[in-house]
């Protein structure tokens, strides 16, 4: 039995992400924790975890070094984060971390992260490779009226859609551009709203992609879901995947006008989504994919995931005695 530690970053409140990897080392009959960390001590998902580390914040010096005596610690192979704002930093400490303690980060390059992480590289990538995404409004186009309502404002380097907004009229564009630092304006595009969430093995080849619509949503992330087959938007994600060459999880989005049969991209980030557990439910099973490349299987691109399957998420609460026990 082969034995596998995976760690998990910025842990927060992905219980749900903490079960599929326990239920996919179940199903594989796999030895080894799921380790969880968080600069929070009473981040939630740490307490669904085989063991929990509190660790300093992302922004802290020591936060690298801190990951890396976790992993030889607990001896973790993968690791794995959750969150936009440590990409960067993991992405430049990628050979480092994988240097001095072994354990392989679940991250893609520092030129993929750089285009994710700022909105307006992430159209430019979206343009430039003939793909549809909303033009962004430049300093220009707002002197020479170049420009119609609705709009849409959000932070350059924005995360779980804080502070993003529609932009109705000029009353309010004054208001948000002056309200939001460092903002891209794009124009706004109606129809559908999708997530995708698609897995890439180490090498960047594409191994599953699941749209779903999403039907409800709450700070940013999927409260209500349904995964559909739909071939124009796998396509066009195929496109994007195939040229940027992510690593492992990689979440899309983008909006589906049905009249013109047209996908626009909206952003990428390249890690888990917190709606990723729909997908996982659905068949397209990232942890168990991981641990299969882990395990030094060679994996092929399928489809094979459950179309119309609902997804709805909700709140839960857990107690914590004096002892710092779940009860």
């Amino acid at each position: 039995m082969k034995e596998i530690n995976i760690l998990i970053t910025s842990a927060g409140r992905r219980v749900e992400l903490i079960k599929c990897f326990q239920n996919a080392k179940r199903y594989l009959n796999i030895t080894g924790n799921i380790v969880a960390a968080d600069a929070s001590e009473t981040a939630p998902a740490c307490f669904f975890a085989d063991k929990k580390y509190q660790v300093c914040r992302i922004d802290d010096d020591k936060y690298i070094m801190q990951l890396i005596e976790i992993c030889k610690n607990e001896r973790i192979h993968l690791i794995v984060p959750t969150i936009d704002t440590e990409l960067i930093k993991l992405s430049q400490s990628k050979t480092q971390i994988e240097n001095e303690c072994g354990a392989k980060v679940l991250i893609s390059g520092q030129k993929v992260i750089d285009i994710c992480r700022d909105k307006y590289k992430t159209v430019d990538f979206f343009l430039k490779n003939e793909l549809t995404a909303p033009r962004y409004i430049t300093k220009n186009d707002l002197e020479e009226d170049n420009y119609e309502f609705p709009l849409f404002i959000k932070p350059l380097n924005g995360s779980s859609s804080i502070n993003a907004f529609k932009v109705h009229n000029q009353k309010e564009l004054e208001f948000f551009t002056d309200y939001i630092e460092n903002y891209i304006l794009q124009d706004f595009v109606e129809g559908k709203e999708y997530t995708i969430d698609a897995f890439c093995d180490f090498k960047g080849n594409p191994i599953t992609i699941v749209p779903r619509q999403r039907l409800a949503v709450r700070s940013g992330e999927i409260l209500k879901g349904v995964t559909e087959k739909n071939q124009l938007i796998i396509n066009e994600v195929k496109k994007v995947l195939n040229i940027l060459k992510p690593i492992g999880q990689i979440t899309l989005q983008g909006i589906l006008n049905d009249q013109e049969s047209v996908f626009s991209f909206i952003e990428i980030n390249p890690r888990f989504g917190g709606g990723a557990p729909m997908s996982i439910a659905a068949g397209a099973d990232s942890c168990i994919n991981l641990y299969k490349l882990l395990l030094g299987e060679t994996l092929t691109y399928n489809e094979e995931f459950e179309e119309g399957l609902l997804g709805i998420r909700f709140d839960q609460a857990i107690f914590i005695n004096e002892k710092g026990q779940k009860k």
